[in-house]
């Protein structure tokens, strides 16, 4: 039989009562020899009250008192014989009942410990254990059940990936053309951009089973390899600034920073850099840290980046400060011509961002 909620407490609490019943039953024997066994003292009394009601009846009013204590004491006994039956027959119960009921008891008591749980428990456990039953019962069932499902999502996954897969390979090669275009303007001109489109189609992935990495070749002749370990790291920034400026209508990320994208180049490749990167900005912020006046120029706010000495030289900081029109061309003439600004420096800086704005 199931355990049942409760059940712990009703056991335990019926078996204290089958164990004082037990303890009581020789008691409740001799209480019943005494009222009502042979030596009872009832027909005695009885007989005695009647010889003396006679007496009285004779004139002997003496024997009152007696007679009525006789009386009571015979009502009394007949209330306490009452009150015996009615306790013999609550009492009545079967020897194996108490049995029984401890063995049912230490059972439940043993299967909690066994599984950790309480008494209470016991029918949750039950039920778990049921459930994983019928789980092996219908396992073959179910097993094919799922190896279905799983081959049909298969069927629309590979479905799926082709499609994706296909629009890949189109837009790999319209990509590749896109960001080779850029590339003369860039100093890269002998360069080529290359989407390594790999299929896998034992892959499965929330992404298909495409494997799509950018490769770059940086002169003829050399071998094509993954843009990050083939270019230099002024030839990377000017990849992904091409990369960047093709796709910036694709969605890209809110913000763009670039640190000095424009090293080891000059003139015509800075003005190209400047004007990629302003393109680029029309569509996101972009955060460019430069030392190219081409590219200075094309921005719209200037932010010097200086270090200061504090505290008499004990440490330094970095100081960032806003600049206003007349700031921007001072540091772009100071670009321009280095340690010493002339007029015509200033002169210079004034048409080069005239020309840009």
């Amino acid at each position: 039989m199931a355990p049942a909620a409760g059940e712990e407490d009703d056991l335990s609490q019926r078996r204290q009562t089958l164990m004082q019943i037990e303890k009581s039953a020789a008691d409740v024997g001799e209480t019943d020899e005494l009222l009502n066994g042979p030596t009872a003292p009832g027909p005695a009394l009885l007989s005695l009250m009647r010889r003396l009601a006679r007496k009285i009846d004779g004139g002997a009013t003496l024997f009152q008192p007696i007679v009525e204590g006789l009386d009571a004491t015979l009502v009394a006994l007949d209330t306490t014989s009452d009150a015996l039956e009615t306790l013999k027959r609550e009492m009545a119960f079967d020897p194996m009942e108490l049995e029984q009921v401890e063995e049912r008891l230490f059972a439940l008591r043993a299967a909690a410990r066994k599984h950790q749980t309480s008494c209470d428990e016991l029918s949750a456990v039950l039920a778990r254990y049921e459930a994983e039953l019928e789980t092996l019962h219908n396992g073959e069932t179910r097993l094919a059940a799922l190896e279905a499902a799983a081959a049909e999502a298969l069927g629309v996954y590979k479905t799926i990936a082709q499609s994706l897969s296909t629009a890949r390979a189109k837009a790999a090669v319209k990509l590749g053309k896109a960001v080779e275009a850029e590339l003369p303007d860039l100093k890269l001109g002998a360069a080529r951009f290359i989407v390594d489109h790999q299929i896998d189609e034992t892959l499965v992935s929330a992404s298909g089973f495409d494997r799509i990495a950018f490769h770059v070749q940086t002169n003829p002749g050399t071998d094509a390899g993954p843009l990050l370990k083939v270019a230099s790291g002024g030839e990377l920034s000017r990849f992904l600034l091409a990369l960047k400026v093709v796709l910036a209508d694709r969605g890209s990320a809110p913000v763009l920073i670039f640190d000095e994208i424009d090293t080891g180049v000059g003139g015509a490749v800075a003005d190209a850099i400047g004007r990629r990167l302003a393109r680029l900005a029309e569509k996101v912020q972009v955060l460019s840290v430069t030392h190219a006046p081409q590219v200075a120029a094309r921005a719209q706010r200037h932010l010097l980046i200086e270090k200061q000495a504090v505290e008499e030289g004990a440490f330094v900081r970095t100081h960032v400060k806003p600049l206003d029109d007349a700031a921007r061309r001072e540091e772009v003439a100071r670009m321009l011509a280095g340690a010493s600004v002339t007029e015509e420096a200033r002169a210079a800086a004034s048409k080069l961002m005239s020309e840009v704005g």
